[in-house]
């Protein structure tokens, strides 16, 4: 349980003044402060039209107040709502009144911090909180259900307990190495170690696809000046988004839209033309370009299909991210719309002014990230979850190995055990004070 017992309060309604504006209050004070508030007595889980008090018994407002007892409650502690008039100046009379009484104003992300010490929600579900909060599209919100509902979190603990017990099987077998059956050259330990790796593998791309619906996927748009850059950037927005000429060098400055791809959150970045340039201003421009390049998820690098392309520009590309050539005017040269895949690259044709060939780029943006409109089984992730899923991954491939190449049981135990804390710090078993504090800072003050 929480060792903290301060009773805290805020306004959990958005600022600014609308019909309805609530006050929540969490903590052992609840009932006291209850008594002093209201002019009659709560019931559990009832609705009370009633009265709020200030300290000469006069009247604040009046409205609905709910009483949650512990352990029965969003908290897990005694939690009492207040639903008045949402302006802004009545619900800071209220709240102020409720901490003359003994509360406190609630940090941000507090009231689900308590949930999640008290056992109410895990980690995982907690952060789904705040994700449905901050869900842009449909499929967030419905992919943020899931993980509250604990879809997320009951696979990752089938996970960890699977893990535990093969890591148990492995201990035991280190111990009786006198006994005549070898239990870590009988192929069970290596049958549940390549299971729990195509289980991984599957949950990996699951998360990666709930961490494109709650991060977005960063596409920056390159190449020379006049190649249709900025065209595509107001092709794929829908409107007007910027300037387009026939003047070679329009986009001096970063332009971003943020877009929905069949549900995919997009942030498309538009960026000056790459080239040598004596113009300060130019110079600045292509700086920043550069400087978005590098931290892109995807470059669509922009070619005029009636130029040869510059080998130099390409080499020049950060070779960790992923680069799609996009050859453009292909209506000039009567050329075909088509996509050609490669190892390591794809080239698509196609005419941003014609529309030519944008079907074939759209769905490759999607396959590109194995993005799927159809999320019903897919839930929230964020940067961290993924980072756990990989090193999970990585420590029960290398056990895999020292199993494969040497039977060192000792090795395989240890590296299910950084496997079994990695995931296990998704859900919040493990998680340091220094990890729940940034997660929950980043949650609104009434949550």
């Amino acid at each position: 349980m929480l060792k903290n017992t301060d009773t805290i309060a805020a306004i959990a309604t958005p600022s600014g003044n609308g019909g309805v504006g609530i006050i929540r209050i969490s903590g052992a004070l609840v009932v006291d402060i209850a008594r002093q508030l209201l002019n009659k007595p709560i019931t559990p889980r009832h609705a009370v039209y009633t009265s709020f008090l200030d300290s000469d018994d006069s009247i604040i407002d009046s409205g609905i107040a709910l009483y949650f007892p512990n352990p029965h409650s969003y908290t897990g502690e005694d939690t009492l709502e207040l639903q008045g008039h949402g302006g802004a100046v009545v619900l800071d009379m209220v709240l102020r009144r409720v901490i003359s009484l003994g509360a406190r104003l609630a940090n941000a992300g507090e009231f689900t911090e308590r949930a999640f010490l008290n056992n109410k929600l895990d980690l995982a579900q907690a952060e789904a909180v705040a994700d449905l909060i901050t869900s842009s599209t449909e499929q967030a919100v419905r992919s943020a259900q899931k993980s509250m509902q604990g879809v997320f979190s009951e696979q990752i603990n089938q996970l960890v307990e699977e893990l535990t017990e093969l890591r148990i099987y492995v201990e035991a077998a280190i111990d009786f190495v006198d006994e005549e059956i070898d239990f870590l050259s009988d192929g069970v330990v290596e049958n549940r170690l390549i299971r729990l790796l195509e289980r991984l593998e599957h949950i990996q791309k699951t998360a990666n696809q709930g961490r494109l619906l709650h991060d977005g996927m960063t596409i920056v748009l390159a190449g020379k000046p006049n190649a249709g850059k900025s065209s595509l950037l107001n092709a794929l927005a829908g409107h007007e988004a910027a300037i387009v000429t026939d003047i070679a060098g329009t986009t001096r400055d970063v332009l971003r839209e943020r877009i929905q791809l069949d549900g995919m959150p997009l942030h498309i970045i538009d960026t000056a033309g790459l080239h040598d340039s004596d113009n300060a201003i130019e110079q600045e421009g292509i700086r920043r370009a550069w400087a978005e390049i590098e931290k892109a998820d995807k470059i669509l690098l922009l070619i005029d299909a009636r130029e040869t392309e510059d080998p130099e520009l390409l080499a020049s590309l950060p070779a960790h991210i992923d680069i799609t050539k996009i050859y453009n005017k292909i209506d000039l040269l009567g050329i075909t719309p088509e996509i050609k895949q490669h190892e390591h690259q794809s080239e698509i044709y196609l005419s941003i002014k014609t529309g030519q060939g944008m079907e074939l780029l759209t769905e490759h943006l999607k396959q590109s990230v194995d993005f799927n409109a159809n999320t019903e089984n897919v839930f929230i992730a964020r940067r961290r979850h993924i980072e756990a899923l990989n090193q999970g991954y990585e420590s029960v491939t290398r056990a895999l190995s020292q199993l494969q190449t040497s039977l060192a049981g000792e090795l395989v135990a240890e590296d299910l055990k950084q496997a079994q804390n990695a995931l296990a710090d998704i859900t919040g078993q493990f998680s340091s004070d220094d990890l729940l504090g940034k997660i929950f800072s980043s949650f609104c003050i009434g949550k």
